[in-house]
């Protein structure tokens, strides 16, 4: 009688499917729909200057464009702060591990920590402008020319603010957990994601009420 061997034989592995992170694909889809609420603005804003260009020739004049300047420069480079914050969170750096000032050993939160307090001034500035603004007769009521750029800039200011409040709590998400992981890293990356939107909004605007003016 022959004696058969029963060879087995292993399953072949499964596939590994790649898929997008939900929390990433939904911020996108999100910011999308916030991208449609600043087209808005700016057709109001556009809709208006073109029935008063006498009034917007005469409003103009009253903006400090040096100050604005000044202000959306230090909104730019928070964007680039905040991008290295990603950077170490990618690599799941959350904080630093040299000096204080050598910046090459920096993590996530001390980037972030940065970005805050640059975004924070340059809250600070926009509400400097206004008071000035206000103080020289231009309050929100004045003009349609007032309306239209206290509705566009001050919705870009409290979404900033909004930015603020994500930084402090990926921060405080660093400090909270035990080990800084993955899930982490996905917070750090979407909030960037907010914070350079509104970066390219203000860039917009700035471009629109203060350049073109």
């Amino acid at each position: 009688m022959a004696l058969v061997t029963s060879t087995s034989i292993s399953p072949q592995a499964a596939p590994v499917v790649s898929r997008p992170n939900v929390v990433a694909v939904g911020t996108i889809v999100w910011l999308g729909s916030e991208v449609m609420f600043f087209a808005g603005l700016f057709a109001i804003y556009f809709t208006l200057r073109s029935t008063s260009p006498a009034l917007w020739a005469m409003s103009t004049p009253h903006l400090n464009v040096p100050w604005a300047t000044g202000n959306t420069i230090i909104l730019v480079i928070s964007s680039f702060t905040c991008q290295f914050g990603v950077f170490a969170a990618e690599r799941l750096q959350a904080r630093k591990t040299g000096g204080a000032f050598n910046l090459a050993k920096w993590g996530m939160v001390e980037w972030f920590t940065l970005s805050f307090a640059l975004g924070a001034i340059f809250v600070c500035g926009q509400i400097v402008e206004y008071s000035n603004l206000v103080h020289e007769g231009l309050a929100f009521s004045a003009s349609a020319y007032t309306s239209a750029f206290y509705l566009t800039t001050g919705f870009h200011a409290m979404h900033v603010t909004g930015g603020l409040i994500a930084f402090l709590f990926t921060i405080g998400r660093a400090f909270a957990v035990k080990k800084f992981g993955h899930k982490e890293a996905t917070t750090a990356i979407v909030v960037s994601y907010y914070w350079h939107f509104v970066d390219v909004v203000w860039i917009g605007l700035f471009l629109v009420i203060y350049v073109l003016k």
